[in-house]
C-alpha cells in the first residue's frame, strides 16, 4: 500500500499497521526512511511561520529605517531551520526511540530498540499531516490562542498514536 494510505489508516488501527511494518524484520534503512520523511515534512510545516516572520522582520526594519541588508531573510531562516531538521532532530530522536526503549525494559516491558524507533519514527510520519495543519495556521494567524490550542491537540494525538504503537510493538 502507498504510505499516505498507511497514516490514514494508522488512525483507525494502529495496531494491524505497526505489526504489518514490524512483520518485515528489522530494516534499518527503512525506520531512517521514515524519520527522515517526518522531519522533512516538520520543516515543510514550518515555511509559513517562517514566511510570515521574515515579513513582519523587513516591514519592522522599513519602519524604523534600518538597513534591510541588516535583517535576515527568508533565506537565512529556512538555512538555518533545515539544518535544524534534517541534521539535529533526527538525532534527538533517535535519543527519545533509545530512552522509551529502556524506560519500557526497566518497567518489565519487552520491546527492542528497533520496535521502539519504528513505532516513535511511524508516529511522527502520521502526525505530520496536523502539523503541516498547525504549520499554516501559524503563518496566517500568527501566535495566538488559536496556534497554541492545535499545538496542544496535536501533541496529544501524537501522544496518543506513540503510545498505541508502542503497546503494539511490545507484543
Amino acid at each position: 500500500m502507498s504510505i499516505t494510505t498507511d497514516i490514514f489508516r494508522t488512525w483507525a488501527r494502529p495496531g494491524a499497521v505497526i505489526r504489518e511494518k514490524l512483520a518485515d524484520g528489522p530494516r534499518e534503512d527503512r525506520a531512517l526512511i521514515l524519520l527522515f520523511a517526518a522531519c522533512l515534512l516538520l520543516f515543510v510545516a514550518q515555511w509559513p511561520r517562517l514566511s510570515r516572520e521574515a515579513f513582519l522582520a523587513r516591514e519592522a526594519a522599513t519602519a524604523a529605517g534600518t538597513p534591510l541588508d541588516q535583517v535576515p531573510g527568508i533565506q537565512a531562516l529556512m538555512g538555518i531551520n533545515f539544518f535544524v531538521f534534517l541534521f539535529v532532530v533526527p538525532l534527538f530522536f533517535y535519543g527519545i526511540a533509545a530512552l522509551s526503549a529502556l524506560v519500557i525494559r526497566a518497567f518489565g516491558g519487552r520491546i527492542g530498540a528497533y520496535e521502539a524507533r519504528v513505532s516513535l519514527f511511524w508516529a511522527l510520519l502520521c502526525a505530520a499531516p496536523l502539523m503541516l495543519f498547525q504549520g499554516l495556521l501559524a503563518g496566517f494567524s500568527g501566535p495566538g490562542p488559536s496556534v497554541t490550542v492545535v499545538g496542544i491537540l496535536v501533541g496529544l494525538s501524537f501522544l496518543w498514536l506513540w503510545v498505541k504503537l508502542l503497546r503494539e510493538a511490545m507484543q
